[in-house]
């Protein structure tokens, strides 16, 4: 009869599952969110163009030496803005996957499994 009781033994572990899934649930909630928060900063011309994309690739900013604002330089002002974005944008991609990575890791993921976003 105590044979029976192994059983029902395995419910604790279901309950530790279900909660555990729970907490996925919730840690997979507030990961875009956590994107949007999280700014990089991307640059060209050695730093005289610097540019700040969130996480999940949202330019916020531009910073521009006004040392490089002179009206013959226009073309080269344009392409380091849009270098500066393309940099940030990169970093944000980068650092976008290592938050994910690292969320899945701590849900015990198989490394190298994408999450669904």
């Amino acid at each position: 009869m105590l044979k029976g009781l192994g059983a029902l033994g395995g419910l604790g572990d279901m309950a530790k599952m279900m909660k555990a899934a729970q907490d996925m649930q919730g840690k997979l909630a507030e990961l875009p969110e956590d994107l949007a928060r999280l700014v990089v900063t991307g640059e060209a011309g050695a730093g005289l163009v610097r540019a700040r994309v969130t996480a999940k690739g949202e330019v916020t900013g531009i910073d521009i030496d006004p040392s490089i604002l002179v009206a013959s330089e226009k073309e080269v002002v344009e392409d380091l803005i849009l270098a500066a974005i393309h940099d940030a944008q990169i970093k944000a991609k980068v650092r976008s996957e290592q938050e994910t990575s690292r969320l899945a890791e701590a849900m015990g993921m198989p490394p190298g499994m994408k999450l669904p976003f």
